[in-house]
């Protein structure tokens, strides 16, 4: 056994953590906390099917086509373009949700202007963002907490680098939508985490089969994923190269066998949806032509679109998500050291493969966005470089990354209340379209002002106190801990 491998085993167990389990809480919270609007193509279309699948046992939206833009046509039928991940993981939630309120879709006349179905339509969506997107937002939060601890010897940089990620970038207000983006990006860092956890001193099964389920599903949820995936499939194959040769063969077939479970679903879906299995949402997009360049879009990196989802003003990464300018060097110090450079090399490439995608779409700036969306799967890499740099800054290092961290959870605060939606035409993103027109004027987005008869200020009042508690809940854990040389 290695000298990392006997420090592994000496960690407190996660189950057994209070640090991990206040992240948890926080991040959660503040992602459940706040919503989208529902009528947003890509959370209406896919809310669209969802209520066919629960309520006629169909996947067409021919009774929602003219709300949405995003749409496929075969025949004379409407249905999602998208995967199909997203609708299906919220079909429990929509079933629930009709049985207890005793209202279907077909209760209503479609429309915009209608405000019976408007409320209809929001409470699923934010049912669905809450018990999917901020539950998976908020358990990668805390696995990397755990990763991180555990590659760093350091509690304090695993929480730094979880608050970083799940309340310090756009990974925040991703997950108040029912976009696949934030499932995709927390699928993807607790597939590395099992992978990692997998492969050490106490791997066993389980940890392949999470592994594979989170792999399968990501690739369910975005079907990209299948591309931004291969960096953690990858350091599965390495790390088990020093594994005895049955038991390697045994853990990968543990987790294709999970794995293959997402495709299952895939095939189901296609069948009651297009009658065959043999056909995607995406080959039969209406009006979005640059969906037929290349491979659904997808051709090769364009050098200056990389350049604009990392520092252009309209969508760069940097800009929403200030903290991340820390990651490379943290990223740098994990490759350097020999006990991590596996680890280091997966965060880099974890990293940088959603940018080349990102970079490769026709429709890269993805339209209305605030900030890189499709490149959001790269954040739980970088913020593994967050956490790294922490364990080896100075007391002054760690003070301005304190400060860059503070800024970047006010920025998301904002972003996540107000507006993870920035119109596409607009270039000065965040100055004009999250905080001039929608954040200043107190045009919020609150569990509060939403359903409890509070101002939207008194809503997000509300979320700091109880964030604010929590926070300082967390701080205290995390000084006992390190007092205690955890």
């Amino acid at each position: 056994m290695t000298a990392a491998d006997r420090a592994d085993r000496s960690v407190v167990p996660l189950r057994r953590d209070p640090v991990a389990w206040l992240i948890l809480l926080l991040v959660w919270f503040s992602c459940a906390w706040f919503g989208s609007w529902e009528f947003n193509p890509n959370n209406a279309v896919r809310m669209f099917a969802t209520l066919s699948l629960v309520e006629q046992g169909d996947a067409t939206i021919d009774e929602f086509a003219p709300l949405t833009i995003d749409k496929a046509q075969f025949g004379s039928h409407y249905y999602s373009d998208k995967a199909p991940g997203m609708t299906v993981l919220g079909i429990p939630a929509v079933a629930i949700a009709d049985r207890l309120s005793g209202q279907r879709a077909d209760d209503f006349v479609p429309g915009f202007e209608n405000r019976e179905f408007n409320r209809f339509l929001k409470i699923r969506i934010r049912l669905v963002a809450v018990t999917i997107c901020a539950v998976l937002s908020a358990l990668a939060a805390m696995l990397l907490y755990d990763l991180v601890r555990r590659a760093t010897g350091d509690g304090e940089a695993g929480a730094v680098a979880a608050l970083s990620y799940g309340l310090g970038t756009t990974i925040w207000g991703w997950s108040t939508t029912i976009f696949g983006h934030a499932p995709v990006a927390a699928l993807l860092l607790i597939a590395a985490w099992a992978v990692w956890r997998g492969t050490g001193a106490e791997r066993s099964p389980g940890h392949a089969v999470v592994a594979g389920l989170a792999l399968g599903w990501a690739v369910l949820i975005e079907h990209s994923a299948l591309i931004a995936g291969l960096p953690v499939a990858g350091f599965a194959l390495w790390r088990l190269r020093t594994v005895a040769r049955g038991e390697a063969v045994r853990t990968v077939a543990i987790a294709l066998a999970a794995g293959g479970s997402a495709l299952v679903v895939l095939l189901a879906y296609n069948l009651i949806a297009f009658g065959t299995v043999f056909r995607l949402g995406y080959s039969g997009v209406t009006d979005f032509a640059g969906m037929q360049e290349g491979l659904f879009g997808l051709t090769y990196p364009k050098p200056y679109v990389l350049y604009e989802l990392i520092l252009g003003e309209r969508r760069g990464m940097l800009w929403v998500a200030p903290i991340l300018i820390v990651a490379p060097f943290g990223l740098a110090l994990l490759v350097r050291d020999r006990a991590t450079r596996d680890l280091g090399w997966l965060a880099v490439a974890g990293a940088v493969v959603p940018f080349l995608i990102n970079a490769s779409y026709y429709y890269w700036d993805g339209g209305n966005a605030t900030g890189p969306r499709h490149a959001l799967p790269a954040v739980g890499f970088l913020c593994i470089g967050i956490g790294t740099f922490w364990a080896r800054a100075t007391r002054w290092s760690r003070v301005a990354v304190t400060a860059l961290l503070a800024g970047s959870v006010v920025l998301n605060m904002a972003i996540a209340s107000a507006e993870i939606t920035a119109p596409q035409d607009e270039p000065r993103a965040l100055a004009v379209a999250v905080f001039a027109a929608r954040f200043d004027p107190g045009y919020l987005r609150t569990v509060a002002d939403e359903w409890l008869g509070y101002t939207p200020w008194q809503g997000l009042a509300i979320w700091a106190v109880v964030a604010g508690l929590l926070t300082v809940a967390l701080a205290g854990s995390v000084r006992r801990a390190t007092a205690e040389g955890r």
